[in-house]
């Protein structure tokens, strides 16, 4: 118990994205940008489902989840990496490191299991479309997001307790913009053996699980709409799962770089670039994939900003 009362009052200094002062000039307000992005743009589609009564249906609702979930992933990593770009510290503490792994993975998990039932939600509307409002009822979709929420949130406390187990008695620098495992893994100064088969087993079947039954659905969807004799009909199936295919190419492409290959090919550099687009542009971008595709969402937000523009007018 001794290392580790010494392990809990160390300081972790994060390596940041750049330690050239100009550069970090420069990514401060492209980053920030990102941020103001994914938070604006997330608020509004969850504000908006949740205000709407035409937008109540199992499709919207995993939608909701997941703008949420991106608001949540921003906010973990972004506000943190953004402090040293405008010469603030670098430091991390030991509580607020294993806070942040925590939050972090917990988030990762619950977006690999989101993504699947939306999947799965667009299978049924496609491939059993007279049984779908049976199937995907009120009840069944307040389960499913209950389940997946705990799942996400249980499975990381696993992660996190082996990573904070481990003793860090070498040189203290993260070399990440934020606390994530394999980076984590990397500091310690003792066999990492065990977590690194803890990603590879329950990272892994969450993530391959979740990536099967994606797959699955989409395959399904597919060959439905290939039956579909009339263009207009096709098109009209195919835009209402786009944006989530999109979402799904890109979360789990760079999910799948990140954990699944072998620690051999680490590489600071390649790390950073891909937890840079899944953890603050693909945040940034949901939004706007989902609303540039789903007419509904674009009209209603047209509309509330023609209501807001009378209003202010009216003063």
């Amino acid at each position: 118990m001794g290392w580790m009362n010494w392990t809990t009052q160390l300081d972790f200094t994060l390596s940041g994205l750049s330690n050239d002062q100009g550069v970090q000039h420069l990514l401060f307000p492209i980053f920030l940008l990102f941020y103001l992005m994914a938070i604006g743009g997330n608020i509004t589609i969850t504000t908006t489902v949740w205000m709407e009564r035409k937008l109540h249906t199992p499709m919207y609702f995993f939608l909701g989840n997941l703008s949420f979930l991106d608001i949540c992933y921003s906010s973990v990593t972004v506000p943190k990496m953004l402090i040293p770009l405008v010469g603030g510290s670098t430091k991390i503490t030991y509580t607020d490191c294993m806070t942040q792994l925590y939050f972090y993975v917990s988030c990762c998990s619950t977006e690999c299991l989101l993504l699947s039932v939306m999947g799965f939600d667009r299978y049924v509307a496609i491939c059993n479309p007279m049984h779908y409002t049976i199937i995907m009822n009120k009840r069944t979709c307040l389960q499913l997001a209950t389940c997946l929420w705990i799942i996400g949130f249980t499975t990381s406390v696993v992660h996190t307790v082996y990573t904070a187990r481990l003793p860090y008695c070498s040189s203290h620098m993260i070399s990440h913009f934020f606390c994530d495992i394999p980076p984590m893994l990397k500091l310690s100064c003792s066999d990492t053996f065990h977590n690194k088969l803890l990603i590879l087993t329950a990272g892994g079947f969450l993530g391959l699980s979740s990536f099967l039954l994606t797959s699955v659905s989409y395959i399904q969807i597919i060959k439905a709409i290939l039956k579909i004799k009339t263009k207009v009909g096709r098109s009209r199936s195919f835009s209402t799962c786009a944006s989530h295919l999109i979402v799904v190419i890109l979360f789990f492409g760079s999910i799948s770089f990140m954990y699944m290959r072998p620690t051999s090919n680490y590489s600071l550099e390649q790390d950073q670039l891909v937890s840079l687009l899944y953890a603050v542009v693909t945040p940034a971008l949901n939004p706007i994939i989902y609303s540039l595709r789903n007419k509904e969402v674009k009209s209603i937000a047209v509309g509330r900003k023609i209501s807001l523009m009378a209003l202010c007018n009216s003063r």
